[in-house]
């Protein structure tokens, strides 16, 4: 059995992924297995990473299917992974030599069902640290973990038993709904305090068109919140639940729905917003977490009214135009 399975599914990414693979196969933890998926690519990143099959056919399992997007993907590759560990990495991005030997040893040393690390967001002329708070139980990670798959390395046997904790197909925030559906089976978390990836930030990635599909947060908080009720722990955590939810609506996505240049658009889903976050919590405002945690974040979410919505909206939308 491997030690670490690592998934990267690919999609027309020639002037990346040989940069991805590179730090893969140099990996100084020797017994991994790299899962690569060609998601249909339309370019020559199938010819670059099969130089690389040649090259560490021991290492390297090569699948190929339809073009489905990136949750297809990676939920395609999870049933070919043997390794007493998963991990999932983009195809555009790039890892450090050690990443997954200081994470596996510390998996192994802590009996960690998953273990975080930090990383860097790399622009073309900079790079910025991203560190992760150190959070305890299932509570404090619904509230403070970062939302995205490539920074983890996670148990397999606990997505082997849960097959429902895949990747919403179709959907932006696909890291959102998977960490998510996730953490109710995490009893232990472990954190690498060491940036070992490499966040390429380019242009013409998902994650920087903004349009309507940013609406998608709330098909991704919604299947979040049906799932803890289908397991009957939603009364468990419905306040971090709720705490989340207010706070991707009126922070992060918000900072999203600003930036889409079609103005009739983007007042379609600032008044979304405001609708979702009041119909499905319309208690929001005495929301515990809300109410007592004391930071910026919160302190601005808490003066969050209708005027002020609307004013912040306004403030926020010619700023960024």
């Amino acid at each position: 059995m491997p030690k670490v399975s690592i998934i990267v599914p690919f999609y027309n990414v020639e002037n990346y992924i040989e940069k991805c693979l590179e730090t893969l196969v140099n990996q100084s933890l020797k017994d991994i297995e790299i899962i690569l998926v060609n998601d249909g690519s339309k370019d020559r990143s199938a010819y670059v990473v099969n130089k690389f099959l040649k090259q560490y056919p021991e290492k390297i399992i090569y699948l190929e299917k339809e073009n489905g997007g990136l949750s297809d993907a990676r939920n395609f590759g999870i049933p070919h992974a043997k390794g007493e560990y998963i991990a999932f990495l983009d195809s555009d991005d790039y890892v450090e030599k050690d990443m997954y030997e200081n994470m596996y040893e510390l998996a192994k040393k802590e009996d960690s069902d998953m273990v975080e690390c930090d990383f860097y967001w790399q622009y073309p002329d900079k790079l910025k640290k991203d560190e992760g708070v150190i959070y305890q139980g299932k509570k404090e990670m619904i509230e403070k973990v970062r939302v995205v798959a490539w920074n983890k390395l996670i148990k397999r046997e606990i997505l082997e038993k849960n097959q429902e904790i895949r990747f919403p197909k179709g959907l932006r925030y696909e890291d959102v709904e998977f960490t998510y559906k996730l953490v109710p089976y995490i009893e232990k978390v472990s954190f690498l305090k060491k940036p070992c990836i490499h966040y390429i930030q380019r242009e013409g990635s998902i994650s920087n068109k903004q349009n309507e599909r940013n609406k998608e947060i709330f098909d991704v908080l919604d299947n979040v919140i049906n799932y803890y009720k289908e397991k009957e722990i939603y009364d468990t955590y419905k306040d971090e639940l709720e705490y989340i939810y207010i706070r991707y609506a009126f922070c992060s996505s918000l900072l999203r729905i600003v930036k889409i240049q079609d103005a009739e658009a983007e007042e379609k889903l600032l008044n979304l917003t405001w609708g979702k976050v009041n119909s499905t919590f319309p208690n929001w405002k005495k929301n515990p977490i809300l109410k007592n945690n004391k930071s910026l974040k919160n302190l601005y979410l808490r003066t969050i009214n209708k005027f002020t919505f609307n004013m912040y909206t306004t403030l926020l939308s010619l700023f960024q135009k």
